[in-house]
């Protein structure tokens, strides 16, 4: 029984892997959760670590050290607590991602002697370790560690800087062979000519990503995107930060996902390699400052399949005009955009609304539409005309709106009279982004008692101000620390929440609800 007990959870666990939180407080049920949990929270713990998790995670890797290694590191740095002894588990063990990086970085902030970085470096890099996942800084040779190719040899994904250590590109090409992602990153001004021969060597490429922070043409560049062709056919996701060398984009011929960023938008580049690109099987399109027209011809030669485009341009009404007009004549498809809306171009904005009827999801991005330099000729957004449009023609499958960086709130009767206008239909859900150091609270009694009676009357689904968790959700925050000064000018809040506030910053929604439903799916779908 406990072994069926065990395969029911491990898959429900194993969809909650990204939602920490809730698997922590699953430790505590009882043992085999404990046992099924710990492996889960372990493969990569270096994500979200303020500086107090970090000297905690340290702590604990030291743990796993030998009792001399320890004592030898407590005598010289205090901050180790004694109370660490040997793990119950091998915490390190479990671990699939390697972040190098990270653990260079929390070493430097308390260790200094080299020879007790080494014994930690040690614990991660040896012949009985085993990993997906390698990001590799330029720190050190890592190769020079004794096991490193044997743990190094499966890893599916790989982040290094593009000025890689000769030494160490020549290791992680002989040994690894089944990378699926690659991402470069440099802040220098070429790539080492290296990486052609490891990106040649994988078998089953799947996707790539250049991170730059600016222009650089390098010699470099053109070998190491010539060395893509290879895996013309497997390549599905394709990112860069700065104009391609070559066309190698035309050889793509299965790329799914295309993210075309410029590293600097100050300077104009001419992105010609892409001006003629025809992407058959595209269906994501992120692009950022890129030229207008380059923009517009992939939109007319690759849209036909295209379910989400992002893009961001601070450019004139008539370049927005002109997107927008690209989009709606020739993808039918489109469920998720995102994009600057102007409001001299709400005419076509409505076709838009008229002619992609699977939309589903809609992010504004307005912050551009503020005159940031001059905030006495800064103009109110016209929330008015825009949601009059989106109440009268938005397609049946569309109810998801984001407004980002709207510092600008809508007024009370502006959002009533697009409620009322809504009524009938599925209960919208409506999402402000909004600047911190902008945050205010004003006007929330309003805003709060508003929302409350159109959910329930069915027309409001959610309705969150946030910063950049979208769980994070500031009328909450502002009704929970309402409830603490005087409970009684709340309605009903749970006890949880009057006594923890900070147990509102996630989604206030049952996480038992959730599970069960994704217990469903795994088992009886």
């Amino acid at each position: 029984m406990s072994i069926l007990y065990r395969d029911i959870l491990y898959p429900i666990f194993e969809e909650l892997q990204y939602d920490k939180k809730s698997l922590a407080s699953c430790l505590r049920v009882n043992k085999t959760w404990c046992e099924i949990v710990i492996p889960i929270l372990w493969r990569n713990p270096w994500e979200h670590l303020t500086l107090g998790r970090k000297k905690l995670l340290l702590n604990v890797i030291i743990s796993h050290l030998s009792d001399g290694a320890r004592t030898s590191i407590n005598q010289h740095f205090g901050f180790y607590t004694n109370s660490y002894k040997r793990p119950l588990f091998n915490y390190i063990s479990f671990c699939r991602h390697l972040n190098l990086g990270v653990i260079e970085n929390v070493m430097n902030a308390y260790i200094q002697y080299e020879e007790f970085k080494n014994d930690i470096l040690r614990l991660f890099i040896n012949e009985n370790a085993e990993y997906t996942h390698l990001y590799m800084p330029n720190y050190r040779d890592y190769h020079l560690f004794p096991g490193a190719e044997q743990c190094f040899s499966e890893i599916k994904f790989l982040r290094c800087i593009g000025k890689v250590k000769d030494n160490t590109l020549s290791m992680l090409t002989r040994t690894c062979k089944s990378i699926k992602e690659l991402k470069f990153y440099t802040y220098g001004n070429d790539y080492n000519c290296g990486i052609a021969k490891l990106i040649e060597n994988q078998k089953g490429l799947f996707s790539v990503n250049f991170l730059n922070d600016f222009y650089d043409g390098g010699s470099s560049r053109k070998i190491i995107e010539n060395s893509l062709i290879k895996h013309a056919d497997t390549i599905q996701y394709f990112s860069i930060c700065e104009q391609p060398e070559t066309k190698v984009l035309t050889s793509l011929v299965n790329l799914r996902i295309l993210e075309l960023i410029s590293a600097n938008p100050y300077i104009e580049l001419r992105w010609d390699n892409i001006k003629d690109l025809t992407l058959p099987s595209l269906h994501t399109l992120i692009a950022s400052s890129i030229p207008i027209n380059c923009l517009i011809n992939l939109i007319e030669r690759s849209g036909r399949k295209l379910t989400k485009i992002y893009y961001h341009h601070n450019r004139s009404v008539i370049d927005n005009k002109e997107i927008i007009q690209a989009i709606y004549q020739n993808c039918p498809n489109l469920m998720y955009l995102e994009f600057l809306y102007k409001n001299e171009n709400s005419i076509d904005f409505e076709k838009l609304l008229i002619n992609c009827q699977y939309l589903k999801r809609l992010d504004f991005c307005i912050y551009f539409y503020y005159n940031v330099y001059n905030v006495h000729h800064r103009s109110s957004f016209p929330w008015d005309n825009l949601f009059n449009i989106l109440a009268k023609s938005s397609p049946p499958s569309l109810f998801e709106f984001v407004f980002k960086f709207t510092n600008d709130n809508p007024k009370l009767e502006s959002l009533k009279l697009f409620f009322d206008n809504w009524e009938g239909r599925h209960p919208i859900s409506l999402k402000f982004k909004k600047e911190s150091y902008h945050y205010d609270e004003s006007g929330y009694d309003g805003l709060i008692d508003l929302i409350e009676r159109y959910k329930k009357k069915g027309v409001v689904k959610k309705f969150i101000h946030y910063d950049y968790d979208e769980d994070l959700d500031f009328l909450e925050i502002y009704k929970a620390k309402k409830a603490i000064i005087n409970p009684e000018s709340v309605g009903n809040i749970p006890e949880n929440v009057v006594n923890n506030p900070e147990n509102i910053v996630k989604n206030s929604e049952s996480k038992a609800t959730s599970i069960l439903s994704r217990f469903k799916k795994i088992f009886f779908n």
